[in-house]
């Protein structure tokens, strides 16, 4: 008998959350797949952008490495870790049964969105020709890093409200919108930026803005078409700005959370630029297999996201219902999906690094170096990919200043070692070494952190 049947006469029962009670291993796999659709036509974009650059020119190709990062940075915080804290708020008042505060962190997320969108514009348009000049940038490349810079941020408020209003969707754990429509930004930023970054049939050609432009009138359109959806009540959550005036403990709520995560991105990119400094002292053989190397990570990095972000709303929920053994269930689930999924492929390109290495060149010296940096990095992916996924799931919880700590811990490692290395005159396979152990330092410590955190009380 239905418990609906044996309900008194008149006694409304609330619907039963499939999030809270359904199988966590299939759950994961069936909210993964259209992330990881979506991150592959965002990777397709990268390489789209780089094969339309080139075609421009060198300093085109130096001055797109310059303002990359900073792109990448952007991504990163308004994606994955603000984005995180709104996906997470959501999600834990969608568990605790209360659709009126979802209702309110979806319009209080839109405006931190268009907020910090306005933020970005004002830094680079005002600064970011100072920060690629710290970066190396000069002559004819910088000319071609702010051409590509002052477009693309200029747009960053509709780059920013895209990703906080997909955030809002993923929260209430619906992951096949913000796919579909980040798929469809992707294929729409590949035509438009090619169309007027070379030039083609009526076109004009724009150059690198016109390149820039792409991605710009890409995340306008799918912001419209994101308003427009939560704005129609078929989402589970709605944006109503009339009935949600203001107020400071909502944004403290996703601030909490997102604000401290956005910290992680600045550690991977200084990161990145430190161990780039590092192998580039031991020449440019080095530095290519290191690039190597690092391409394949950047790739795989997608894949750990798309399973962390689903691991939110179903941690997020099931916090709000006050089921926290649930909620640390999801967390290992997911990071055992994402160590065994990036793991398998750290363990192919140990054992046979040419399958990747030989896909970019064919110098013996550039294949060495790359392969002796996968034999000492590759080890590691499997703790690298449970570490991403467990900080997203950190995410959901509201508890994720140990995996920002993990990250602190990860650079610092990386600066004091590396500066150990270069000071004795170390070879360059102990760099790698001390790459695959930061690595697997990071996963570790992002598991510690993890496991030592209460999350809340047991669900009675």
């Amino acid at each position: 008998m239905s418990i609906a049947a044996t309900a008194p006469a008149g006694l409304a029962v609330p619907p039963v959350n499939p999030m809270l009670t359904s199988p966590i291993m299939s759950t994961l796999v069936r909210l993964s797949i259209p992330n990881m659709v979506a991150m592959l036509a965002m990777s397709v974009v990268a390489i789209a952008e780089t094969v339309y650059v080139g075609s421009l020119g060198t300093p085109a190709l130096a001055g797109l490495a310059l303002v990359f990062p900073m792109v990448m940075l952007q991504s990163m915080m308004s994606a994955g870790a603000m984005g995180g804290g709104v996906s997470s708020a959501v999600a834990r008042a969608l568990g605790a049964g209360n659709v009126q505060r979802a209702n309110a962190l979806a319009w209080h997320a839109l405006v931190i969105g268009v907020v910090a969108g306005v933020l970005f514009t004002a830094v680079f348009l005002g600064l970011g020709k100072i920060i690629y000049s710290i970066l190396g940038g000069s002559g004819p490349a910088l000319a071609e890093a702010m051409a590509y810079s002052n477009v693309v941020f200029l747009g960053a408020a509709g780059i920013w409200t895209m990703n906080m209003l997909a955030s809002v969707i993923r929260g209430s754990g619906n992951m096949v919108i913000p796919s579909a429509l980040l798929f469809s930004a992707s294929a729409g930023q590949v035509l438009i930026g090619g169309g007027l970054g070379l030039g083609i049939g009526p076109l004009p050609r724009l150059g690198m803005a016109g390149i820039a432009l792409g991605q710009v009138v890409a995340s306008a359109i799918g912001t419209i078409v994101l308003l427009f959806y939560l704005g129609s009540g078929r989402a589970r959550v709605r944006l109503s700005p009339s009935s949600t005036p203001l107020q400071w403990s909502i944004f403290r709520e996703i601030l909490s959370v997102g604000a401290v995560a956005c910290i992680s991105p600045l550690q991977t990119v200084l990161t990145v630029l430190i161990l780039t400094r590092l192998v580039s002292s031991f020449g440019t053989e080095a530095l290519a297999g290191y690039g190597i190397g690092a391409r394949l990570e950047f790739l795989l990095i997608p894949v750990g996201f798309a399973i962390g972000v689903a691991c939110i709303p179903l941690v997020g929920m099931a916090i709000g219902a006050g089921n926290v053994e649930r909620a640390r269930r999801v967390a290992w689930t997911g990071a055992l999906l994402a160590a065994c999924t990036i793991g398998a492929v750290g363990l192919l390109v140990t054992i046979n690094p040419d399958i990747w290495s030989r896909q970019f060149t064919q110098d013996p010296n550039v294949l060495s170096a790359a392969n002796t940096y996968f034999k000492w990095a590759g080890l590691s992916y499997p703790l690298f990919g449970a570490g991403l996924c467990l900080f997203f799931a950190s995410q959901g919880a509201g508890k994720v200043l140990g995996p920002v700590l993990a990250g602190t811990l990860r650079l610092l490692v990386v600066a004091i070692g590396g500066w150990w290395l270069a000071t004795i005159g170390a070879p360059a396979w102990s760099v790698f070494a001390l790459i695959g152990f930061a690595l697997a330092l990071n996963g570790l410590a992002v598991g510690l952190a993890v496991y030592l955190v209460p999350w809340g009380p047991k669900k009675a």
